[in-house]
């Protein structure tokens, strides 16, 4: 593997915690390709409603999908009606399929995405986190760990300077550790990446706070 271009149709897992660059490795992944010549397709979860139908990368740097993945969707079969249209247009087979927010896969579309790469031999890049602001795994990243191939850590800071795990979750600028699975970054909810240590500090503080209250 070299400067995100991959030679080998396998299922690749690249994870980290919020803040890590993911989207940003993803967008460069298609831009290395693109310089090359070859096409890729972008996909990611229509449940990601940040950015409707773009990848947004915190740097700034914004890309349109090729197609969303809604729940009940077969992957191998969208990401074969879009290869067809790629085709078409451009006169060349895709060469990468490029997942972002791949925890929201569900466990049968990850099976389907190792179709794509081991089937229909086309590498598939996912991105994504691996767990949420519980520390509990996402279905689909739990999928990702057990089938893919390879798998890359993406790794990003924690305030106090050593390496960030968990996702903590803020809603009106205070953490929180009860709710939903899911609740997509916005201007109420917001999400800070933590140690271990500050996770379980921030943790010990709500929990407190809750007693008292």
């Amino acid at each position: 593997m070299s400067n995100n271009i991959v030679d080998v149709s396998k299922l690749y897992f690249r994870y980290g915690a919020m803040n890590s660059g993911k989207s940003t490795a993803l967008l460069q992944a298609a831009y290395n390709y693109e310089e090359r010549s070859q096409v890729v397709l972008i996909a990611k979860p229509s449940i990601d409603i940040r950015g409707d139908k773009a990848i947004v990368s915190r740097l700034g740097v914004t890309r349109e999908v090729d197609f969303l993945v809604v729940p009940e969707a077969d992957l191998r079969k969208d990401f074969a009606d879009y290869s067809k249209i790629a085709l078409e247009r451009t006169g060349k087979p895709v060469a990468c399929l490029l997942i972002d927010e791949a925890q929201f896969l569900t466990p049968e579309q990850v099976d389907q995405a190792m179709q794509v790469a081991v089937l229909d031999g086309v590498p598939v890049l996912a991105y994504g986190i691996r767990g949420d602001f519980l520390t509990k795994g996402f279905p689909g990243s739990l999928r990702l760990l057990e089938v893919a191939h390879s798998i890359e850590e993406l790794k990003t800071i924690c305030r106090c300077g050593r390496k960030a795990l968990f996702n903590a979750r803020l809603v009106d600028s205070r953490f929180v550790f009860a709710g939903d699975q899911v609740a997509i970054d916005g201007f109420d909810v917001t999400y800070e990446s933590l140690c271990a240590g500050c996770y379980l500090r921030e943790q010990a503080n709500a929990n407190h706070d809750s007693q008292l209250g």
